[in-house]
């Protein structure tokens, strides 16, 4: 495995006005050259989440229902490795309680401790909860400086 990646760094695969996408789109284009196994893993939930964003995209006129409807399913076939949220509930609620963080992001995070693969997001939020523990999720610059 060579990383995770939570909803707000996936979806920037699509929306492509955000920034990095450009970064993301090679970190994508990675996972569609390579073993599945060894690429990009997310939560069960991640696919719920970038349709959440994808429709508030759309509710907000920036993007077509239709553009949404082919994203997810080009999501949907990048044949990331999933792992279901019931196996992670308990590392994420104990995570969350420690640091303060959300439960879902929490789930980002356990996934990624467990894997032992850095976790790549672009919510500075998370990223400074977690400051100063031994969860490191980082930026996509940073991890693309990384390797």
């Amino acid at each position: 495995m060579k990383c995770v990646v939570d909803a707000n760094i996936g979806i920037k695969l699509f929306l492509n006005y955000e920034e990095d996408s450009e970064l993301v789109a090679d970190l994508f284009s990675d996972q569609l050259h390579g073993p599945v196994a060894e690429r990009i893993a997310v939560p069960g939930f991640f696919y719920i989440e970038c349709a959440s964003i994808l429709r508030k995209a759309v509710r907000t006129g920036q993007y077509t229902a239709i553009e949404a409807r082919q994203d997810l399913a080009d999501l949907a076939a990048m044949g990331l490795y999933t792992t279901p949220i019931s196996s992670l509930a308990g590392e994420s609620f104990e995570i969350a309680s420690v640091y303060g963080a959300s439960v879902y992001d929490a789930c980002y995070v356990a996934l990624s401790d467990r894997l032992g693969v850095p976790l790549i997001t672009a919510d500075e939020r998370l990223i400074n909860c977690l400051s100063g523990s031994a969860y490191t999720p980082m930026s996509i610059k940073q991890f693309i400086a990384m390797t």
